[in-house]
């Protein structure tokens, strides 16, 4: 219940006012229902002779006991409708009035619930935006450490449990405690003996629903695990899918993905059966207990001097009857909210997750790009792996130069390049821009500066001109197309179906490799980025397309500081200074001739594309 309260602490407070409105129909409702069976019983009993004493009125302030009194009271007004109206139209009267309270009992309950309605979706909303937001400024080790299935089975499939288990269940926690109180006051104030009696054998009721319900939230959490593993499947299939029937395995993947599906089968046949049990096992507890009742009550009645009447202990059951439902609600709670919490608990890993990328308290001012950028002795290493990646590396990149970095794959070329957009955080040395460390300017501030073009050309699901605009939301339609022609992209978009107004497909997927590239240079051009990254702009491009997008790519580079990393040595051959990285080290730098010269790593990587 602890976690459950906090849970509702984190997400429910901006809602109280739903809460409020909840907790004051349920109030409503629970007083009508007491205050019609309440008041039909003396008019029953002295509508058909079951009670012929005379009654008078009692002042309410008078002396004796407030139980008394009122009882004497309705006593005494029903004998007065008897006198006036006559049995039948009584009868008619006490018909109306039960149709009147049960209406307004029954409308408060609707109320209640619809009430909540706000309150459940919201709370929903609010989780999924902030799981979206969280993973959205969570740097890039943290998505490349988890698989992308596992991050969307919690956002769909973990937030969507948490609906249906803690915030469906936070309707019957408001309204069955108001419920059970007032009923027990009504109880105690019938019969103290009985509701003693009550509360002995209630416990018992507990305590046997929570040595059942106890291991849910473990098993939910290893159902939970396996329906993440189940999306991871599905996720790495879809992004996978031509390597699958190019190497004709279809079947094995089917094997794997039945394994893991009949693994979440078992899993959610465990936690369902087992919640499942909740209503039968309260329902059962619940006769016992009124069985209980009815011997205990029949003993008091039988009795020499009996406490209570007969038609008060009919009054009795039918309150007590009324306590049983939402106990057995309480029950069924007691078995969703551990599932709920089991999925709250995977999605708090995420929003949880320590970013270690930190907004300076007082960040310095930047004004764009004035004289330098400087990598100082550069370290880094990821944390869950403290072997270094990059090893002291010195490199200064004057304003309106081209730096070329080259090696192997694995050398540390993205690596080192995404220390300066702050993808990462250098773990030793300094990153500079005009002499001022990047750490201490704001992330956004230091990120608009740096336009990126990469290897692979990441577009969304929509239109061109959406796509190009993307970094630019107010852009027009004649800056978009300006950009698109620089980029050498505006004679295709043209020839599309729509223009500009064609969607592109999911990761541009209508569209051939060098058109995605071009896409996303133009992109690079409308932003207008001081500084620009090339990550291997070209290197997954035919001769043709190569020769466009470098053509682009030379337009964009014009008056640019350029840090641009290539494998092919062709595309960077005019650059102001070359460095050649190895295991993470600079180990050659000058122009592509001074490299040529030096008959080192450089000149061996120029070699070997020769060939």
């Amino acid at each position: 219940m602890k976690e459950f309260l906090k849970v509702l602490r984190r997400f429910a407070l901006p809602y109280k006012g739903y809460i409020i409105g909840a907790i004051i129909a349920n109030l409503l409702s629970a007083v009508m229902n007491v205050f019609s069976f309440m008041s039909i019983m003396p008019m029953l009993n002295m509508l058909f002779g079951m009670d012929t004493s005379a009654y008078d009125f009692m002042a309410w302030d008078g002396p004796g006991s407030l139980k008394d009194i009122a009882i004497n009271n309705l006593y005494y007004y029903t004998s007065q409708l008897i006198g006036t109206y006559g049995h039948k139209t009584t009868l008619l009267f006490i018909g109306l009035f039960l149709v009147v309270t049960t209406f307004i009992k029954t409308f408060c309950y609707f109320l209640s619930s619809a009430i909540m309605v706000p309150l459940r979706t919201g709370i929903v909303r609010d989780i999924r935006i902030l799981v979206y937001d969280k993973v959205l400024h969570l740097p890039l080790a943290f998505v490349n450490d988890e698989r992308k299935g596992d991050i969307i089975a919690r956002m769909s499939g973990d937030v969507t449990e948490v609906e249906n288990s803690v915030t469906s269940s936070l309707d019957m926690l408001i309204k069955n405690p108001i419920l059970i109180i007032f009923y027990f006051a009504t109880l105690i104030f019938i019969s103290w003996q009985l509701t003693l009696f009550t509360i002995v054998v209630l416990p018992v009721l507990g305590w046997i629903m929570g040595a059942i319900g106890r291991k849910l939230k473990a098993q939910s959490l290893y159902a939970q695990s396996k329906w993440s593993e189940t999306m991871a499947q599905l996720d790495e299939m879809l992004g996978g899918l031509r390597i699958i029937k190019a190497f004709t395995s279809e079947e094995r993947m089917v094997e794997r993905f039945r394994r893991v599906s009949n693994e979440y089968r078992d899993a959610s046949n465990r936690v369902t059966i087992r919640q499942a049990s909740a209503h039968p096992v309260s329902e059962f507890l619940g006769t016992c207990i009124i069985v209980l009742v009815l011997w205990f009550g029949g003993t008091l009645i039988f009795s020499d001097h009996s406490p209570i009447d007969a038609p008060t202990f009919i009054f009795y059951m039918v309150i007590l009857y009324s306590v049983i439902n939402p106990l057995k609600e309480l029950s069924k709670a007691s078995y969703a909210i551990p599932k709920g919490l089991a999925s709250m608990q995977r999605i708090d890993k995420i929003l949880n997750a320590e970013n270690p990328i930190k907004e300076p308290a007082v960040p310095a001012t930047l004004n764009g790009l004035n004289d330098h950028i400087e990598f100082r002795n550069v370290h880094f290493s990821y944390s869950n792996n403290p072997m270094e990646i990059i090893h002291g590396v010195d490199l200064m990149v004057p304003r309106g130069q081209t730096i070329a970095l080259v090696g192997q794959s694995g050398s540390g070329k993205s690596t080192l390049v995404d220390l300066l957009p702050r993808y990462h955080d250098a773990t030793g040395g300094e990153i500079l821009i005009d002499g001022t460390d990047v750490r201490s300017f704001r992330i956004h501030d230091l990120r608009s500066l740096i336009g990126n073009v990469n290897q692979e050309a990441i577009l969304f699901n929509d239109t061109f001109f959406n796509n190009i605009a993307f970094g630019v939301p107010d852009a027009t339609m004649e800056q978009v197309v300006e950009a698109a022609k620089i980029a050498n992209a505006h004679e295709f978009i043209l020839a599309s179906e729509n223009g500009y107004d064609t969607y592109v497909g999911d990761r541009g997927c209508r569209l051939s490799g060098g058109q995605r590239q071009r896409i996303s240079i133009a992109r690079a051009i409308l932003k207008n980025p001081p500084i620009l990254i090339l990550d291997e702009a070209t290197s997954a491009l035919d001769t043709e397309s190569e020769r466009l997008v470098q053509e682009a790519l030379e337009r964009l580079m014009k008056s640019r500081t350029t840090i641009a990393i290539a494998h092919r040595l062709s595309t960077i051959k005019n650059a102001d200074l070359i460095c050649v990285l190895h295991e993470g080290r600079i180990v050659e730098r000058g122009t592509h001739e001074e490299l040529l010269a030096m008959g080192g790593y450089y000149k061996h990587l120029n070699d070997m594309q020769q060939l």
